[in-house]
């Protein structure tokens, strides 16, 4: 059970689920090019914790509520598409109104975070069904390493991020914008056609 297949499909579940977390950290990295060591590993930290809750929430579904969740399944696309477009909507105007100044478009705040968070993890939901051959105890160690490389992707991101953040100044809150609603849309339309 503790093999090899079993950590390299943990962590390649974790790749594919921390791609949409990769693009959103690329963005708030855009968004603030001067942010400070801590804040990035708490920004990759933030959606490493989502990646690592919502599979195991997932999994606690399927062994507990699993027809309420299959109902809920159907919302994630909407509610991922809702979230995405409303803060990227917010960079977007913010970096409109921020372009002609000196000023620094302002930094992405908990709750904006907190909602992204939420919004790049909620189809991570779902590989609770993947998942759910797993004991407890599988289902935690998997969960854990999902967690661990969204963190390391993530950082990734965010130093991209704030590497081009830098030489694109007025533009990247502008850009990040954009990227999260397109992230909202790919979502969606994956939800709705997949």
């Amino acid at each position: 059970m503790w093999n090899v297949a079993f950590f390299a499909q943990s962590v390649l579940l974790g790749v594919g689920l921390a791609m949409d977390a990769f693009s959103v950290s690329l963005a708030n990295g855009l968004n603030e090019p001067n942010m400070k060591k801590g804040k990035l590993c708490s920004v990759a930290g933030t959606f490493s914790f989502f990646q690592f809750l919502m599979p195991l929430v997932g999994w606690i579904c399927v062994h507990t509520v699993a027809q309420t969740f299959t109902a809920f399944e159907k919302c994630i696309p909407w509610i991922a598409l809702i979230l995405l477009c409303f803060i990227g909507g917010k960079m977007l105007v913010e970096g409109i109104r921020y372009k002609d100044t000196a000023a620094e478009a302002p930094a992405v705040g908990f709750a904006a975070l907190m909602i992204q968070g939420v919004a790049t993890s909620i189809d991570a939901l779902s590989v609770g069904f993947t998942i759910s051959e797993y004991d407890w105890l599988r289902a935690l160690m998997c969960c854990l390493l999902i967690a661990a490389v969204t963190f390391l992707i993530c950082l990734c991101g965010l130093f991209l991020g704030k590497k081009f953040g830098t030489r694109l100044a007025g533009k990247a809150s502008i850009l990040g914008g954009v990227i999260l609603i397109l992230i909202g849309i790919e979502i969606f339309l994956m939800g709705i056609l997949g």
